[in-house]
């Protein structure tokens, strides 16, 4: 991904020119990502790691690089050598792709030369904001569809071809099934499905010789769309008629997709013509602009569906268009030392967390994850002793474990500047989603008012920001 050195704002350039010329540009930095607001919900979906990994490994400027920002005239000859040489050097740490992760806490820690720390904050928040979205809606889709396939078909809407090629990556990781995305199966290993369009039955006489032709070509593979014309008195009359010749034939019809209409009143007419026909193993796929709260009703309704086609608003995640993460500087080195840095702001929400930090998630006997505590990175948790965590806001609501388990969450991805070890497989991070996602109690996760995880901090955290906003410290 060495193309994607540029895919940054003027502003890194402009901040990066600055700390060249102030000698700034070696020292020791500490920057963490997180997300204020998780996409109509209070949890996400980790994705975007890999991608970024790679954007990482292949930082540097080219000559054509250097030669168009020489040409807008706000550098100078020394500034841009020195880009020649640029690469990144220091270590990133990241939630594992697939976690579930929730607002406020760090996912990403940056430690870095200050320089290189600031330059790639406009790419990780590209990468790792678009597919934790997308993921996040994928998975809130593959939640409602209570253990029904679902295909990712939504290409053809998204905002570009990255953004449906990678959307599709992260929509499998999030639980959809397949996609209709080629290039996705192919660049990530993703299974692909589609079957035809109305286009198809438009171009023959009938609707029954167009499904005679589909059948003769996917023989083993016939999932007929019937609802061109009249999906009860044509559209399944005549896929039963093809699927009986089928039979004949030896082979076995795949099944029937819904993509206009009442989806749960001609499901459950379609499922009973099926059925009274023999064929109770032929599936129902239904599409036309589902997500999951339609998904959920429904399936309320009793709608007999078994494969669910989700495009549009999975893909641009519709009702969220941004995932809101933030990227924020933490500590900076002074006179060789690491000293915390906060921002202030009269938003409250604004207002960042100092120094170096860890992610710890904790969990109860059974395994279930209790909260996410943030500490200092040189806090240590014993397992053996009692722990008191308590709302960083609310600091009255407390809660002791006693007998609990804890697991960092940060995992080296880059340590200076080299990758660490080989990179999961996107079937090894969709598993970890599933696994992940088991020990998280339900009413996190449901579509409607969820309840919010903890996200707590340690108290040597909580006493050292408390400190730096009574002393205004932070603001050189």
């Amino acid at each position: 991904m060495s193309e994607l050195t540029m895919l940054t704002d003027l502003y890194q350039l402009t901040m990066l020119y600055g700390y060249y010329k102030n000698k700034m540009v070696d020292r020791r930095a500490v920057f963490t990502m997180f997300f204020r607001d998780a996409p109509g919900l209070r949890y996400a979906v980790m994705a975007g790691n890999e991608q970024f990994r790679d954007y990482i490994l292949n930082l540097r400027f080219s000559e054509d690089d250097l030669a168009y920002l020489a040409s807008l005239k706000q550098f100078d000859r020394d500034f841009l050598d020195y880009l020649r040489d640029f690469r990144f050097t220091g270590s990133i740490d990241m939630v594992k792709e697939g976690s579930l992760i929730f607002p406020g806490e760090p996912i990403v820690r940056v430690d870095a030369p200050l320089a290189q720390a600031q330059l790639i904050e406009t790419t990780l928040l590209t990468l790792v904001g678009h597919q934790s979205l997308i993921a996040t809606k994928a998975h809130r889709v593959y939640r409602a569809a209570q253990g029904d396939r679902v295909m990712e078909f939504g290409l053809r809407r998204a905002q570009g071809p990255d953004a449906g090629v990678l959307g599709a990556r992260a929509a499998y990781i999030g639980g959809v099934s397949s996609t209709s995305n080629v290039l996705a199966g192919q660049r990530f290993g993703i299974p692909v499905s589609g079957t035809h369009a109305h286009s198809w039955v438009m171009a023959f006489d009938s609707e029954l010789e167009a499904f005679r032709a589909y059948a003769n070509c996917f023989p083993n593979n016939a999932l007929l769309l019937v609802d061109t014309y009249d999906t009860l008195l044509s559209g399944v009359p005549n896929a039963i008629k093809v699927f009986e010749e089928l039979r004949a034939k030896g082979h076995k019809p795949l099944g029937i997709r819904l993509d206009s209409g009442d989806l749960a009143y001609l499901s459950i007419k379609a499922r009973r013509m099926l059925d009274k026909a023999g064929f109770e193993d032929v599936i129902i796929c239904a599409s036309n602009d589902l997500d999951e709260t339609l998904i959920r009703d429904l399936k309320l309704q009793g709608a007999v569906i078994d494969l669910w086609g989700v495009g549009t608003k999975m893909i641009t995640s519709a009702d969220r268009s941004a995932f809101g993460g933030v990227y924020k500087m933490n500590a900076l080195e002074s006179n060789g030392q690491l000293l915390p840095k906060i921002k202030l702001s009269d938003n409250p929400v604004k207002v960042t967390l100092p120094g170096m930090q860890e992610l710890y998630r904790l969990y109860d006997e059974d395994g279930m994850a209790v909260a996410d505590l943030i500490t200092l990175a040189d806090e240590v948790i014993d397992e053996s002793q009692p722990l008191t965590i308590f709302d960083p806001q609310d600091t009255w609501k407390k809660m002791t474990l006693n007998r609990f388990t804890c697991k960092k969450l940060l995992e080296p991805l880059v340590k200076n500047g080299q990758a660490v070890g080989d990179y999961p497989s996107l079937q090894d991070i969709r598993a970890h989603r599933k696994q992940d996602e088991q020990t998280i109690w339900e009413q996190h996760l449901r579509l409607v008012y969820p309840t919010a995880f903890k996200v707590d901090w340690s108290d040597k955290l909580w006493q050292l920001r408390n400190t730096m906003l009574h002393e205004n410290d932070g603001k050189d």
